[in-house]
């Protein structure tokens, strides 16, 4: 059924609206919005975001909490430019289109090592993983290869647990509603000027609203930091995920509501890493980190499909400060993988690389901040891949207008199934290169005073070449180098209060994906796409918001022919509130789905209709 999207964004205003209006009655003013102070993921340096050249979203765990918002996929619908496409309910695998690029180049990072390469998927823990207690979540926008390497076309998704500070504290809560849904959440973390500590497990069943669509599943992670002196601190991390899907498939056409179909991801990571400072114009930072992932796919109980993915990584990097004008970061990464794969292609590969970059970070005049960095990724499959990138940024005197600009290049590496996959229909091509991106954008950020609130617009445009395409005019078939495409759109967001204390969060795209070899628009890409979120505390304990997404204008793929066809267009509300009975006790509640909207994000997969969830947190 094809969603009403203007009746819904009708109601959407309404209900905005009315929040507002109530939040300009209320007398007592909430804490303002405030910037973070620095951000990791643009130059892997602490930068402010006044200086950066790069377009850099962040959103923090006391944010998200406060949204009531645990899901990575759910997170990221407040960040532009970043559209979603999830194949069904909670737990089903979901896509990130990252400024249009496709969903296997963008690079997730995870406490500083990759969760994802070409041969491992992210898919699955996107869909269902929960962000913990402490995760800070960043978005750099853009091709970052230079920094890290394959996979980071469209940008970089970065989820970083934080180091626990100030005295021991803990949290328990607890959620039950609509579709049989019960789960809880528990996190722990505390510190001192010699280390610190946190802790955070999330977890729970729901029915969801087909047969056969259960989804249970555990998140958690750990971190670990001690100071050893006033040079060397030491620290650890260990996080994970584990899923139980049922996967039911398209509600359309061929083998449609499968009763039998199941998926289970278990991934998880894990990293050393020590700090060393030996005066102030030199760090140097290593990371020893581990990942392993096993996804299985059950049809009536037998194992029809298996993957195993494991990487091991060392990443090290120091950075040289000159004086406040000049700073230089360089270093290094050495990797090894393997993946085996026992469906479609019977893979069994191993891969090692090693690569090197450096960076120069300079400010030539006041206020001007220019970033420069090169990088070279040495494979042992297909070969060698060299990536650039540049960034400037201008930030006038009052320091609250700030130009900026960037341009580079990046890459996606070439999977074990497209080098060496064998199937009787088709054979890999071993001497694939790598896929190439060009991009750059433009944009002015506008800083409100005090670090309370920030408003950015940014035009991009990215090229694609030697994109990995079938080619059928050969038997068996195989792939080959030969597609380009083109994105190129407008981001803009937000985070600012409004007159009355009222909290605001948005994010807008509009969105050009082509595919310039067929002569069509990509795929599940919507040309217009956002969010908003508005919240407000009226005092005495109460607080309450609203929010709420629209996709519109994108292309699909019948679930029954298989045909392209046009997406559903949708807008979907929600609303939240929480009362705090007392500093330690709160009452929670949610409504997502607020009008019952029916739709898909991905034709023959659809979306939970109205559901309400009502909680209990309790702190000591």
């Amino acid at each position: 059924m094809q969603a009403s999207t203007p009746a819904s964004l009708r109601r959407l205003i309404l209900l905005l609206s009315a929040t507002a209006a109530l939040g300009r009655l209320a007398a007592q003013d909430a804490s303002p919005v405030v910037l973070p102070d620095y951000v990791l993921t643009a130059t892997r340096t602490p930068a402010s975001l006044t200086t950066t050249g790069t377009a850099v979203d962040a959103i923090s765990a006391a944010d998200l909490a406060r949204m009531q918002l645990t899901g990575i996929n759910s997170a990221l619908a407040g960040i532009p430019g970043a559209p979603t496409s999830a194949s069904g309910a909670p737990g089903a695998v979901t896509s990130l289109f990252l400024r249009g690029a496709n969903s296997n180049q963008t690079l997730f990072l995870v406490d500083g090592i990759r969760l994802n390469d070409p041969n491992t998927d992210y898919q699955a823990t996107l869909g269902g993983a929960c962000l913990g207690a402490c995760d800070n979540l960043e978005v750099s926008h853009g091709p970052q290869s230079t920094l890290y390497g394959g996979e980071a076309v469209g940008g970089v998704v970065s989820i970083r647990g934080q180091a626990g500070a100030g005295p021991a504290r803990s949290s328990i809560a607890v959620e039950g509603g609509s579709f049989g849904t019960i789960q809880g959440a528990a996190s722990s973390q505390g510190g001192s000027d010699k280390g610190g500590y946190t802790f955070s497990i999330a977890g729970g069943h729901t029915d969801n609203d087909r047969p056969n669509n259960e989804f249970d599943s555990v998140t958690y992670a750990l971190r670990l930091d001690r100071k050893l002196n006033a040079t060397v601190a030491l620290g650890a991390t260990v996080r994970g995920f584990v899923g139980v899907y049922g996967s039911p498939g398209a509600n359309v056409g061929f083998g449609a509501n499968d009763p039998d179909n199941e998926e289970h991801e278990n991934n998880q990571l894990a990293t050393i890493f020590a700090d060393f400072t030996p005066s102030a114009a030199f760090t140097s930072k290593v990371v020893l980190g581990g990942q392993a992932r096993r996804y299985e796919n059950f049809d009536g109980g037998t194992l029809a499909t298996l993957v195993k993915n494991s990487r091991g990584v060392i990443d090290w990097q120091s950075t040289y400060t000159a004086n406040e004008h000049h700073r230089l970061t360089g270093g290094l990464t050495g990797e090894v993988n393997t993946t085996r794969n026992t469906g479609f292609g019977n893979i069994d590969e191993r891969q090692q690389l090693f690569a090197v970059f450096v960076q120069d970070e300079w400010t030539p005049v006041e206020h001007v901040f220019l970033t420069g960095g090169l990088r070279n990724d040495d494979f042992d499959t297909f070969g060698r891949a060299t990536t650039g990138r540049v960034t400037a940024a201008w930030l006038s005197k009052d320091s609250r207008w700030k130009l900026r600009g960037s341009y580079g290049t990046g890459f996606r590496s070439p999977s074990f199934l497209d080098l060496y996959g064998q199937d009787p229909y088709y054979v890999g091509n071993p001497n694939l290169k790598a896929e190439e991106a060009k991009g750059w954008d433009a944009g002015v950020d506008y800083f409100l005073a005090d670090k309370k609130g920030l408003l950015s617009v940014t035009w991009f445009d990215t090229r694609f070449t030697n994109l990995i395409a079938y080619d059928f005019s050969v038997f068996p078939g195989t792939v080959q180098n030969i597609g380009r495409a083109r994105t190129q759109g407008l981001e803009v967001s937000g985070k600012f209060s409004l007159p009355g204390a009222i909290e605001v969060r948005l994010a807008y795209t509009y969105l050009e994906a082509d595919d310039l070899t067929a002569g069509e628009r990509l795929l599940r890409r919507p040309r217009n796409s956002g969010s908003i979120d508005v919240w407000h505390d009226f005092g005495h304990g109460f607080s309450a918001g609203a929010g709420g997404v629209f996709s519109d204008d994108k292309m699909d793929v019948d679930a029954a022919t298989f045909a392209t066809i046009k997406g559903e267009n949708y807008a979907v509300a929600r609303v939240y509130a929480a009362y705090a009975v007392n500093p330690r006790v709160t009452i929670k509640a949610r409504i997502e789905n607020l009008f019952d909207q029916d739709y898909a994000q991905v034709n023959g997969y659809p979306q939970l209709g109205l559901g309400a969830f009502a909680g209990l947190e309790v702190k000591f």
